[in-house]
C-alpha cells in the first residue's frame, strides 16, 4: 500500500512539473489562433495572425540571417567538435586535460559573460561586428555541445574493431572512414542538431556580437515585443519555432539512442 502510494505521489509530482513547464507554451499556441489581440479572453478561432506573419518582411529577413548563421556554424562545429572529441578520447596528456577544460568551459559559462567577453575580444582586435563575428561566436559555443555528444558516443566504441580492420588490410584512413565514422555518425548528427537548435534560439550572445543589418530572429522578436500590436504575430511565430525546436530535439535524441 505504501509502495502504491509512493508511485501515485511520484506520478502526481511528475505530472505537476510537466504541466508547470509546458502550460505557458500551450497558452502561447492557443493565443496564436485567438481572435483577440491581447489574449485575455477567447474571441474565436482565426488564422489572421499567421497571414500577418507571412506579410512581415523583416521577420523573414531575420530568419534568413538566422538560418545562414545556424547552418554555417553548425557545420563548422560538427567538424571541429568531432576532431576535439577524437583527440580527447585517444590521448591522455596534460595538454588534453587543458583541452577538456577549454571545451567544457562554454557549457558552464553564463551567456551574458560569454557575449561580453567575445565583444571585448572583437573590439580589441578591431573586428567590426557583423556576420563574421556572429558566425565565430556561434561556433565558439556550438563546438562544446558537439564535442560532448561525440565523446559520449566514443566511450561506447570498441577499439578492437579498428584493429580488426587493420588486420584485414585496411589503412588507417580506410579503417576510420569505413568503421569509425559510420559508428559515430549518429552522435555527430545529434550534436549538430543540438548545436543548430541552440544557434537558432540564441539571443544573449547574438545581442552583443551582431552588427547593423545582421539582426537574427530572436533579436527581431525582442524588438517586436515593444509594441502591443505585434504580440499576436509573435505568438504565431513562436508557435512555429516551438514546433521546429521540438522536432529537431526529438530527432537529436533519437539519433543519440541509435
Amino acid at each position: 500500500m505504501k509502495l502504491l502510494r509512493c508511485v501515485f505521489t511520484a506520478r502526481g509530482l511528475t505530472l505537476f512539473v510537466l504541466v508547470f513547464l509546458h502550460a505557458p507554451l500551450v497558452v502561447l499556441v492557443v493565443n496564436s489562433f485567438n481572435e483577440s489581440r491581447f489574449g485575455g479572453e477567447w474571441e474565436g478561432f482565426t488564422w489572421k495572425w499567421y497571414d500577418r506573419l507571412w506579410a512581415e518582411r523583416a521577420v523573414w529577413e531575420a530568419l534568413s540571417i538566422t538560418l545562414k548563421i545556424a547552418l554555417s556554424s553548425t557545420l563548422t562545429a560538427m567538424i571541429l567538435g568531432t576532431l576535439a572529441a577524437l583527440a580527447l578520447h585517444h590521448f591522455r596528456t596534460r595538454l588534453q586535460t587543458a583541452h577538456r577544460v577549454l571545451i567544457t568551459l562554454p557549457l558552464a559559462l553564463p551567456d551574458l559573460l560569454m557575449g561580453m567577453s567575445l565583444l571585448a575580444l572583437f573590439v580589441a582586435l578591431g573586428v567590426e561586428t557583423g556576420m563574421l563575428t556572429l558566425w565565430m561566436a556561434h561556433v565558439t559555443f556550438s563546438v562544446s555541445y558537439v564535442a560532448m555528444v561525440v565523446l559520449a558516443r566514443l566511450e561506447d566504441f570498441d577499439p578492437t574493431l579498428l584493429e580488426a580492420a587493420r588486420d584485414l588490410g585496411a589503412t588507417r584512413w580506410q579503417a576510420a572512414r569505413r568503421v569509425l565514422l559510420p559508428l559515430i555518425l549518429p552522435g555527430i548528427l545529434a550534436g549538430g542538431l543540438l548545436a543548430f537548435t541552440l544557434s537558432i534560439d540564441d539571443y544573449v550572445i547574438s545581442f552583443f556580437v551582431s552588427g547593423p543589418g545582421t539582426t537574427t530572429l530572436p533579436l527581431r522578436v525582442a524588438s517586436m515585443m515593444k509594441t502591443s500590436r505585434s504580440l499576436p504575430v509573435i505568438n504565431a511565430l513562436s508557435t512555429l519555432m516551438i514546433v521546429a525546436t521540438f522536432g529537431l530535439a526529438a530527432l537529436s535524441f533519437r539519433l543519440q539512442k541509435r
